[in-house]
Formats: structure tokens, sequence, C-alpha cells
């Protein structure tokens, strides 16, 4: 049975739109190596090797975003209860040991931005998030090391995704 990936109207409407401009893309591309077998000698023809490339790349993102759309799972955060750390919560932390308040969104794979405070529900961070409430301190296991966190605030706040 294929995983379903969880993600925000908006995560699926990337990602269709990346797939519509690649099928779009893939003919012009088609039409460019055709027009490049008529200069001749393919071995040292560069517009040649770079659209099979592209081609090649353009064939297997088709594949990878096919495979996204046809598992998405497509969830409101607005109707999902925050009273604990899920999909779509907000997750405010304090690093016990650097005393410092740090905020989180959970979000799917696919619209995950860490620098914007949108992490991924299959990050060690937000699995180990996954559950917990207010109040509950929790010792994470990230690559560069054990941090200790107190959940401050758990809330649902509208995603603002950045392009």
């Amino acid at each position: 049975m294929e995983q379903k990936e969880p993600m925000t109207q908006y995560g699926y409407e990337k990602i269709q739109k990346e797939f519509e401009a690649l099928k779009e893309e893939r003919p012009k591309v088609v039409e460019e190596i055709e027009r490049a077998k008529e200069h001749g000698d393919l071995r040292e023809n560069a517009e040649y090797h770079a659209a099979k490339e592209r081609l090649a790349f353009i064939d297997a993102r088709l594949t990878e975003l096919s495979d996204l759309l046809a598992r998405a799972q497509v969830i409101d955060p607005s109707k999902l209860p925050h009273d604990k750390v899920g999909f779509g919560s907000t997750v405010k932390l304090l690093d016990i040991e650097e005393e410092e308040e740090i905020e989180y969104t959970i979000v799917g794979s696919t619209e995950s931005n860490p620098e914007h405070g949108l992490i991924s529900y299959n990050t060690p961070l937000a699995r180990q998030l996954i559950g917990k409430e207010e109040g509950d301190e929790i010792t994470v296991k990230l690559p560069k090391g054990e941090i200790d966190f107190e959940v401050l605030e758990v809330y649902y706040k509208p995603i603002k995704f950045e392009e």
C-alpha cells in the first residue's frame, strides 16, 4: 500500500503547477533534440547532449511529481485540533539551555522551509514533537546533538508560504 503524502492545498497546487509547466516544456525540449540531431555528429554536439540531459531531468521529475500528486492527502490545518502538536500546528518552543524561544509550523515535506519556520512532519524534530502538549519537556535528538526543549504553546495560525 502506498503511503499518503500529507500537504496543504498550497503544497498540492505548487506541485500541480510545476507538473504542468514541465509537461508544457517537454515537447519543446524534444524539438531541440531533433534540431540538434540535424547538425550531424552527435558525439561532440553540446546542444544535443544538453537537451538530452534536460529531457531526462524533466521525465524523472514528471514521474516524481505524478507520484506525489497521486499520493497527496490534502489537509486543511484550520479544521484540525491543535491542543497537541500535529500537522499544521504552530509550536513555540523554549531551548532550555540557550533560553531562546523558537517557533515552527508542521507542514508537508513539499512545503518545508525551515528558514521561514516551516518544518516537514517527517523531520527528526517534528517527529519528536508530534503529540506533545504545552508544558511538555522533551530532549530532541538532532544531527548536531541533543537539545532540551519545553513546549510553551501549541496553536493554529494561517500558514504564510514564501514563493
